[in-house]
């Protein structure tokens, strides 16, 4: 049989050659972002300012002046103490989530300049296992803190886990909920200023450690905010919970944080805050 007058023919398969994304979706209010006016403009929705996840580097890009920032402590990776295994072992999801993102955990801590003035950074990435704190994450915010109380530092921490202490680790990631705090007394004895930023989500033991102790607590607008999750919350209380709980705005009208900042504000907020905290009234 012929097909348009030729007696043979050739069925071939064309391998779609993979485009590159150029629009996002966002999902609190269904607007099209171009993807290049969505990164020039923070990866704030330009239609409901809704606040897209960061990476850590753009975290970092987003607070520090450009070419300041040095990082501490590059070389930590997490050990396996309880040779966890499940689905997929500690190890397997360790090496999953470290090429995934190019990061060796869940945090990256260093020292560099927001508008000139020296401060001690730590920022988490939700990417890396959810952004929970096992022991290297732990150990790095410790010592960042640690760094700044030796140098007379402002010490600024932006929280963004999902995950809260790491199950892969025991009790060894809740012993970091202890230490990180310990060093953030210390830090706080010697009259230095701690701003902790929550991010969404900021939940578990992170929130009940080092992200819920800042001297100043401030969140991005309609972060996830708490310990446990609503559902869960729910499910033990056996009651409807109040519209918006764990939101940053629900909690700041009840005084658990401070502020509520855009984030294409601020770093201009942080500049203001340590100037005003570098008057000699403070102790």
């Amino acid at each position: 049989m012929t097909l348009f007058g030729r007696e043979r023919y050739t069925l071939v398969n064309v391998k779609k050659k993979s485009m590159p994304a150029l629009w996002t979706k966002c999902p609190e209010c269904d607007a099209v972002n171009y993807n290049k006016e969505l990164e020039n403009n923070f990866s704030v929705c330009l239609k409901c300012s809704w606040h897209f996840t960061l990476t850590v580097h753009e975290r970092i890009d987003l607070l520090i002046d450009k070419g300041t920032f040095e990082e501490k402590d590059a070389d930590m990776i997490s050990a396996d103490p309880l040779e966890f295994k499940g689905p997929k072992t500690y190890k397997e999801k360790l090496a999953e989530d470290q090429k995934k993102t190019s990061l060796r955990d869940a945090v990256i801590t260093g020292e560099g300049l927001l508008n000139g003035e020296r401060i001690a950074l730590a920022v988490t990435d939700s990417r890396f296992i959810m952004g929970s704190m096992g022991s290297v994450v732990g150990e790095r915010v410790a010592r960042i803190v640690e760094f700044a109380t030796k140098n007379k530092l402002p010490a600024i921490i932006v929280s963004g886990s999902g995950g809260g202490a790491r199950m892969y680790e025991g009790a060894i990631s809740l012993m970091q909920m202890a230490k990180t705090c310990a060093a953030l007394g210390r830090h706080q004895d010697a009259g230095l200023l701690h701003i902790s930023i929550l991010t969404n989500p900021t939940m578990g033991g992170i929130m009940a450690s080092f992200a819920g102790v800042g001297d100043v607590i401030i969140a991005e607008p309609k972060a996830l905010v708490g310990f446990a999750g609503p559902r869960v919350i729910e499910q033990t209380i056996r009651q409807k919970l109040p519209k918006g709980f764990q939101s940053s705005e629900f909690l700041l009208a009840h005084g658990l944080i401070d502020q509520i900042v855009d984030r294409r504000d601020l770093k201009a907020v942080l500049s203001q805050i340590i100037d005003f905290t570098k008057s000699p009234v403070r102790k």
